[in-house]
Parts: structure tokens; sequence; C-alpha cells
């Protein structure tokens, strides 16, 4: 019997043809039922996301095709797969690549700490996010900073970082608490408690330091013009011991009139 004469042949090959043309007339991406073409989807719009932020807040970027090389774009793709496979309960093969990540730039993140959009890490190297860390939108951290749990206790363990903050090179921020909306965390600080919105931290141990309550805006990367308290306390004391040796000089002053009054 002939394909024309039988029929099912010529429907099987038809059939075979359908998903042809349909790829034809749209991407496979654009199927919304197609789970692994959500997937691409939501990595494609990260990759496009870590480039942005990269763009706009370094200076040091001449070109595009440099954005691909640095630690923080390298690390947070991975860190978005590791993450996704930590949610799905799959943990070796999350941390599996999150170490990986770690070995390459030098940026350990723990696939289950929960990241916002437009988070940059400049540099980077030795950069440690713990596992219960939740670090808000638009959040800039520089090389050596880390965010660390105290001991072994369970739970929520590792600190929690609002939007637009900024949390400068060699700072330690240790323990579970609140890091303040577009607050600033100086160099070398280390941070062991609360810090409300709006605030500079500096020292060690940090202190805060209020500035009016003015907010930091996201684009102000200034680490260096920084209050610094125990430097004005030692300029207070400073200005308070040079009043107090003029105020001996004077009175040995009048002392010694009065002496050559009296001795005439």
């Amino acid at each position: 019997m002939s394909a024309k004469a039988d029929g099912r042949p010529a429907q099987r090959a038809a059939e075979k043809c359908i998903p042809l043309l349909d790829c034809i007339r749209a991407p496979r991406w654009s199927y919304p039922d197609r789970k692994e073409n959500r997937q691409k989807m939501g990595f494609w719009k990260h990759v496009k996301e870590e480039f942005e932020v990269i763009r706009e807040r370094d200076p040091a970027i001449k070109s595009p095709w440099e954005v691909l090389l640095y630690p923080s774009f390298r690390v947070m793709i991975s860190y978005r797969k590791a993450h996704r496979q930590y949610l799905r309960g799959h943990y070796f093969r999350a941390r599996r690549i999150s170490q990986k990540a770690a070995r390459k730039t030098g940026i350990e993140i723990h696939p289950g700490a929960v990241i916002g959009k437009g988070f940059f890490i400049d540099h980077g190297s030795g950069v440690i996010i713990g596992e219960t860390a939740i670090i808000g939108d638009n959040v800039t951290l520089y090389q050596g900073v880390t965010l660390g749990g105290t001991g072994k206790e369970t739970g929520k363990r590792h600190p929690t970082l609002c939007d637009n903050v900024m949390v400068s090179a060699g700072a330690k921020i240790i323990g579970s608490f609140t890091i303040g909306e577009n607050s600033k965390i100086g160099a070398g600080s280390v941070v062991l408690e609360e810090v409300p919105p709006n605030c500079t931290v500096v020292g060690v141990p940090g202190r805060i330091v209020k500035r009016d309550n003015i907010k930091v805006p996201r684009s102000d990367m200034d680490q260096i013009h920084l209050p610094d308290p125990v430097m004005e306390d030692i300029t207070i004391l400073q200005h308070e011991n040079s009043a107090l040796c003029n105020r001996i000089i004077d009175l040995e002053k009048e002392l010694r009139e009065l002496k050559n009054k009296n001795g005439k």
C-alpha cells in the first residue's frame, strides 16, 4: 500500500513538521509553557542587570566587554544558579556551584543568601557572605567585606542590609541585625550592633555617626570623606589641653606680678 493511499505516514510527517513551523514563527524561548525557556529568559535578564550595574558604578570601565571579566559579574551569575538549586533542596549541587565560583573569583557567597537587584561587589577579593544574610536592592560591597555570623547559633545568624547600603573595604559586619537603608560602613570598621537608616559607621568597634538624617544618594561612592569620631574626640582634648596650658601661663604671670608688688 502506498504512503499516499494509507495516509498515516503522511500524517506523521505533518505532525513532525508542526514544531518546526512553530519554531520558525516564534523563537524557542518565547514559549510560556516551557520551564527551561523561562529559566533561560531569567538568566539573560540577570546578565543584563549585572552588566548595567557594573557600568553604572565603576568609573574604571572603558569598554562594555570588560564587564565579562569582572569577578562580581561572574560570581553573581553563578550565585543565581546556585540559589535556584538551593531553593529546590539540591544543597550539594548548590554548594558545588558556589565553591567553584569562589575558587575562580575569590568571592564566597553562600547559595542560601538572599540578594536583591542592583548588587555590586567592586574588586571583590576576600568577600564572604553567609547563609542567612539578606541584602536589599542597590547595595555595594568592596573587597575584604565579611557578612558573618556569631558562633554556632542556628536560625538567622547573619546581618540584613537594607536598600542603598555601602560597605567599604575590609569592613566586618558580624551578627544577626539590620543595617538601615542609605547607610555607609567605613573601611576597616567592625560592626556588632544594629545601625539605623541614613547613618555612617566608622571605627573598631563601629560607632554610629549621624549626618543630620540626610539620605546618602545611591551614586555617592565616597569612601574617604567620612566622619571620624575618635579623631574628633582627640581634637577636642587637644583644644582643652591648650586652653588649660594658656590659663596656667596666665596665672603664673599674675602670680609673679603679685610677688613683685609685694616685694616693693
